[in-house]
């Protein structure tokens, strides 16, 4: 029995000697066993100042020395390989394949003639499909418009009046872009029927008309409408106007919140520390669109000029109203005194002397020492004793008017002196030919006594009850509006 190894050599057994001759080993074997582990490429980056290292950079100058001992040199390059130039037919058809054609024109491309493949088109092919945009000049233009697009006559018929259904023309802003689509026509003599159609009838709507079959149907897309108002708030500083605009309020907001503070503070004589609150109606579209509306609210804070307005509908008619529900003061003069009218302007029969004369003013009944105010802004004329009067102020104005105020118990102006509109200048008495405390009150216009009730005398509205409290929620809710919502500078300047 024996086994063969994977050479064939055969191994006897039965105790015989097993005899196994040695392959003879080659050069390349030796080599490789002698160098196994000889590194011909050290890593110059390591093992720094060994032997292997000093060996690796020799090996490395060996390489670059080779290198330029053998490079053929600057002095004698090696030149590419030059194609024979072309010409004649070659060159015509590698010119025209080329891009050269493009810059020069069209006298090196190959031209193609017809062949008798070619069919001749007896008429000149139109495009399917033709896409455009229109403006209307208005609303009520809208049919022209469409018949000028190049939409037939029925077509402009049929959506001005499905339009017309939906919206007033005269809801459709002027300016307004229209985009239509012409479908292929089967005559030449005919309009392209209208396919497609899309325009914005309101801010917050637009309409769609698609053609099927033929059959014009519409339909009116909702857009999407933000209108939470517009706040902006800032720092007076030295121009309450520029610096409202600097902060992105609209001009024309800046100068309706300037008008509307004036009826109750002198705007000249705000700080420039005093902070300017504006909130001006806003309706922001889906689609990115802007319209700013009016005035909302005016407010003043940070001085001692604290000033809250907004605007509140009671009647029917809109008027604006503080924080406590005040609303603006009405009428040409200031109500002189606080009273009720006793006797009016004309003739009647004097009480004291006891026959009939002219009565050039009114009386106002009102309580001994009663403040008497100045009806208008204007310069003390007299003030002192005048017959019977009593004591008497006269007050010129503006506009050639001029006021009196007789039987005051006291005086509190001198003449010459410049009083304003509601200052307290005296106090009811009851001096002169009076039976009574009350005031005489006299109105001049050019010098002439006319009867004072013909200009109307100043009211200021003060709201109360269910009205105050529906007023001071709408206020409330005005002033949660977060500042800075949907600041954008308008294109006013």
């Amino acid at each position: 029995m024996y086994l063969r190894s994977d050479h064939g050599e055969g191994l006897t057994g039965g105790g015989a000697s097993a005899r196994a001759t040695a392959p003879a080993r080659g050069l390349a074997a030796r080599l490789n066993e002698r160098f196994a582990d000889f590194e011909f490429a050290p890593d110059l980056g390591s093992r720094i100042g060994s032997l292997t290292w000093y060996r690796g950079a020799a090996t490395c100058v060996a390489l670059i020395t080779a290198t330029l001992l053998l490079a053929p040199g600057f002095e004698n390059p090696i030149y590419g390989t030059v194609p024979a130039p072309l010409s004649g037919a070659e060159f015509d058809a590698t010119q025209a394949q080329a891009i050269k054609p493009l810059g020069m024109g069209s006298g090196t491309g190959a031209r193609v003639a017809a062949t008798g493949l070619v069919a001749p088109l007896s008429d000149t092919p139109e495009r399917p499909m033709l896409e455009g945009t229109t403006k209307l000049a208005s609303g009520g233009a809208l049919f022209a418009t469409l018949l000028r697009s190049g939409i037939g006559k029925t077509d402009a018929t049929t959506v001005s009046s499905m339009i017309t259904k939906a919206v007033a023309l005269d809801e459709i802003q002027s300016n307004t872009m229209a985009d239509y689509t012409l479908g292929r026509r089967v005559d030449k003599s005919q309009p392209r029927p209208l396919e497609k159609l899309d325009i914005r009838t309101r801010f917050d709507q637009r309409v769609e008309f698609v053609r099927a079959g033929n059959v014009l149907s519409m339909r009116a897309i909702p857009i999407a409408i933000d209108r939470t108002p517009l706040r902006i708030q800032g720092t007076i500083g030295r121009s309450l106007y520029r610096s409202a605009r600097a902060a992105g309020a609209p001009a024309k907001a800046v100068e309706s919140y300037i008008k509307t503070l004036a009826t109750r503070t002198p705007v000249s004589r705000l700080g420039s520390d005093c902070k300017f609150d504006i909130i001006v109606g806003q309706a922001r579209a889906e689609t990115g669109e802007v319209q700013l509306g009016s005035l909302m609210y005016a407010g003043v804070s940070g001085c001692p000029s604290k000033v809250q307005l907004a605007p509140f509908e009671q009647g029917g008619k809109t008027s604006w109203f503080d924080g406590s529900g005040k609303g603006n003061s009405t009428g040409a003069m200031a109500m002189p005194a606080n009273g009720r009218f006793s006797s009016g302007f004309g003739m009647r029969r004097h009480p004291i002397l006891g026959y009939t004369r002219m009565h050039r003013g009114v009386d106002i009944a009102a309580p001994w020492g009663s403040p008497v105010f100045a009806a208008s802004d204007g310069v003390v004329q007299f003030a002192g004793r005048s017959s019977g009067y009593g004591n008497f102020i006269k007050v010129t104005h503006g506009g050639g008017y001029g006021t009196g105020y007789g039987h005051l118990s006291r005086i509190y102006v001198r003449g010459g002196e410049h009083v304003r509109r509601g200052q307290r200048i005296g106090a009811v008495g009851n001096t002169g030919l009076s039976t009574g405390p009350h005031l005489h009150y006299e109105l001049y216009r050019n010098g002439m006594a006319v009867n004072p009730r013909s200009v109307s005398f100043t009211s200021t509205q003060q709201l109360t009850g269910g009205d105050l409290g529906e007023f001071r929620s709408q206020l409330n809710r005005l002033l949660s509006v977060p500042i800075g919502h949907g600041a954008v500078k308008d294109a006013e300047d």
